[in-house]
């Protein structure tokens, strides 16, 4: 039995959502390129607009926040945008971040506020917008033609890096800012099972004592992170059931740990993702989710657009956005002359659906 001052833990800190590692293991490429995006403010110019692109744990953040915490001499605002969602309180935290205090809360239109902060700014700024794609394009719209005129207006050096978890966001920006956001494009690719497995032992090398977490319970985490598509389901994992076997007495992490929190953790990362998701969207999740095995996507549109009349693009439409936030898969297989989509799930249909009921 565990004492009330002992833990298995070397550094709980590890697993934390905002702990960078002094490593990004196996996004050396992707860090190569943001390095070259920042690079000219370094050298007191203006820092390259970048895009970055992919699905939901993929490193996009990280990669990004590690590169600007090297960059010495920039300075930086960071947005995780849903957080803020309108262009006041957006620039009220780029304000904040280059000020040093807190912005007026109310009074004062935002782009005067945006006004007093350039008028502050004495070298390059990177403005972070953080899942941009989960505000309304209004506001993206909004914001981004008044950072990207930022230089003409007022004489400062200023790059904006977007992050979206859409590849079609660039699609949806007005016509006046896809005329001036010239960007570098990164992409994120998905994780593959060896890439998470190096990522999570690392994890749990820095986090743990020496052999306090079992081969076997590693294997388990690496198997429900990677069928779940996220990273991050994985390293929560590992921080819950370290608690767990600290609950039990145990100085050692073993499966039965990973097990008893799993549920209620892929409760929580859902909760995120379905939060992005719309009636309709949600709807069509549950069908997926309540029927016993795979179904074809064609006899899943048949059957929507029978109940509620939802047309073939907007049906494909949720479909796609399922895929990218990790919530169903899709395979491919040959029927006949042509190949049929199948949709799977990505978790236990009891989870997904428990999380959908307190929605």
């Amino acid at each position: 039995m565990l004492r009330w001052d002992e833990t298995i833990f070397r550094s709980e800190d590890v697993f934390d959502p905002d702990f960078i590692p002094d490593v990004l293991l196996h996004r050396e490429g992707q860090l190569s390129q943001l390095t070259a995006s920042v690079m000219p403010a370094l050298r007191g110019g203006s820092p390259v607009h970048t895009l970055c692109l992919g699905p939901p744990a993929t490193g996009k953040t990280s990669s990004v926040r590690y590169v600007l915490s090297q960059a010495e001499g920039v300075r930086a605002a960071y947005v995780r945008c849903p957080a803020f969602a309108t262009a006041y309180r957006i620039m009220a935290k780029v304000f904040e971040d280059v000020c040093g205090h807190q912005a007026p809360q109310t009074g004062i239109p935002y782009i005067k506020l945006f006004q007093k902060t350039m008028e502050r700014l004495d070298r390059p700024l990177v403005v972070v917008l953080d899942d941009v794609n989960f505000i309304s394009i209004d506001v993206v719209n909004e914001l981004l033609y008044l950072l990207l005129k930022a230089p003409e207006e007022y004489g400062v050096k200023l790059g904006v890096v977007a992050i979206a978890t859409d590849i079609k966001f660039p699609l949806a920006l007005s016509p006046e800012v896809g005329a001036i956001f010239h960007y570098t494009t990164v992409h994120f690719p998905l994780y593959g099972r060896e890439e998470m497995r190096d990522i999570l032992r690392w994890r749990v090398e820095h986090g743990f004592a020496d052999g306090a977490f079992s081969d076997e319970a590693f294997e388990r985490v690496v198997e429900l992170a990677s069928d779940s598509g996220d990273l991050r389901f994985g390293i929560y994992l590992l921080r819950a059931a370290g608690l767990n076997a600290e609950r039990r007495g145990s100085r050692r992490v073993e499966v039965q740990d990973v097990d008893a929190v799993y549920a209620g953790g892929a409760k929580i990362f859902l909760a995120k993702s379905l939060s992005a998701l719309n009636s309709d969207e949600r709807e069509v999740l549950k069908i997926v989710y309540l029927l016993d095995e795979e179904v074809a996507a064609g006899d899943l549109y048949r059957f929507f657009q029978k109940e509620v009349g939802m047309s073939y693009q907007r049906f494909y439409e949720i479909l796609n956005k399922l895929e990218r936030l990790r919530l169903v898969d899709f395979i491919f297989d040959r029927k006949g002359r042509g190949k049929t989509r199948y949709v799977y799930k990505r978790y236990d249909s009891d989870v997904v659906l428990g999380a959908l009921r307190e929605f």
